[in-house]
């Protein structure tokens, strides 16, 4: 059976009195889960992150990484830097750095395998847009860009990867999609998976949701069959919202 991975990306939020803050709230509401809980701070708090984190169930991702290990690319985050700040999990691909980054799913597929060459596990982001939808080509656009991310991995490759399916059109927006829009996304996506690789490699795949995940609508979405976790937003900026869909599923 598939762990549930609850995820938090906390986007361009918080600074390191704020990290401290919010994960000193979090670790007194989560000193134990079955499930894995994952927080994604900016890149300036990883180190406090890194440190407040210790002897606690929560893991420390990040936001993104560079395609570069090192030299004269300024601004950039390389992978090595990332897992020497504790980093176990990167979040590649993320709708948003589609929308304001230009990534394509080339770029995001070398990433990945970048994270993955560093022994760190990336969590690779897919998803539609409301104009996508809205013409019915969900199933192609998110066809297309499965097969586009995942682009030559090896099987264990696939199986170490997590996938978060976020709808564009349901992230910060307050709209979500129903759970039976999520889990015909989340089938589609576990089946492409198989005809790319097996039925017993799409199996272990890890397929999470993201898009306005909260407390309220987090148990209904992460009951489907194919919904493995959450990649949550807003919700996860503060501890007793976090904590609160955690304690949920």
């Amino acid at each position: 059976m598939r762990k549930k991975i609850i995820a938090g990306n906390w986007k361009m939020n918080n600074d390191i009195f704020q990290t401290t803050d919010l994960l000193n709230g979090l670790k007194e509401k989560i000193s134990s889960s079955e499930h894995l809980v994952i927080v994604c701070p900016p890149f300036t708090s990883l180190v406090v992150a890194q440190q407040l984190l210790k002897n606690s169930p929560i893991k420390l991702g990040a936001q993104d990484v560079s395609l570069f290990d090192s030299g004269a690319y300024t601004g950039e985050i390389s992978v090595g830097m990332l897992k020497a700040a504790g980093c176990s999990y990167v979040i590649v691909g993320h709708s948003e750095r589609r929308q304001y980054h230009g990534e394509t799913n080339e770029i995001i597929n070398k990433k990945a395998k970048k994270v993955l060459d560093a022994g760190l596990i990336p969590i690779i982001c897919i998803g539609e847009t409301l104009d996508e939808r809205e013409k019915g080509i969900t199933d192609q656009i998110l066809t297309t860009q499965t097969k586009g991310v995942l682009a030559d991995f090896s099987n264990a490759e696939v199986e170490k990867s997590i996938i978060a399916y976020e709808p564009v059109w349901a992230i910060g927006t307050g709209k979500t999609a129903t759970k039976e829009q999520a889990e015909e996304s989340h089938q589609l996506i576990r089946k492409v998976i198989s005809q790319m690789y097996s039925w017993a490699t799409a199996e272990k795949v890890i397929i999470q949701y993201g898009g306005s995940v909260k407390s309220e609508n987090a148990k209904e979405l992460l009951s489907q069959p194919n919904i493995d976790g959450a990649l949550v937003g807003g919700a996860c900026l503060k501890a007793d919202s976090f904590a609160a869909i955690i304690t949920a599923v």
